[in-house]
C-alpha cells in the first residue's frame, strides 16, 4: 500500500491479491472507534488504533499492520495477516496469518490454514474449527 510496506515480512499464507484488494484503511495516528461492517468481498488494512469489531460477513481481508492495533474486539473475515496487536477474538473462515512482529491476547479460530511466525507473542487458545481426519480410537484391551 506504501513504501514502508517493503521493509516488512511478507505474507507467507494470505494470498497477495487478497491484500492488494483491501479497499479500506485506518491510518497510522487515527482512532477509528465502533463497529466496521461489510456484506460484500472487501478488505481493512489497520495502521492506527481501532476499538471495536471488525466483521466481513462474506470474503474480506483483515491485515492489522506492524503499527496496527485492535482492541476489544472481535475480527472476522476469510483472511486475516496480523503484524501488530490485537486485543480480542480472531475468526478465519480461510487463512489466519500471526508474523514474528504480532502479539495476539485473545482466542484465534481458523477453518483451513494457520501460519505462525517465529517470535510471534500469543496468549489465549488457538482453536481449528474444520473437519479432524482421525481414526476411530482403539478400544483398549
Amino acid at each position: 500500500m506504501n513504501g514502508s510496506d517493503t521493509d516488512r515480512t511478507p505474507a507467507r499464507l494470505v494470498p497477495v491479491e487478497q491484500l492488494n484488494a483491501i479497499s479500506s484503511l485506518v491510518a497510522e495516528g487515527a482512532l477509528f472507534e465502533g463497529t466496521f461492517s461489510a456484506r460484500v468481498d472487501l478488505g481493512i488494512k489497520v495502521d492506527g488504533h481501532l476499538k471495536g469489531d471488525i466483521r466481513l460477513e462474506s470474503g474480506g481481508t483483515v491485515h492489522i499492520g506492524p503499527t496496527g492495533f485492535v482492541e476489544g474486539s472481535t475480527i472476522e473475515a476469510d483472511h486475516v495477516l496480523i503484524e501488530g496487536r490485537v486485543r480480542g477474538t480472531v475468526v478465519a473462515r480461510q487463512t489466519l496469518e500471526i508474523t514474528g512482529s504480532a502479539t495476539l491476547l485473545g482466542d484465534a479460530l481458523y477453518d483451513a490454514l494457520l501460519d505462525v511466525h517465529p517470535r510471534a507473542r500469543l496468549r489465549g487458545k488457538v482453536e481449528f474449527r474444520g473437519e479432524l481426519d482421525l481414526p476411530p480410537a482403539s478400544p483398549t484391551p
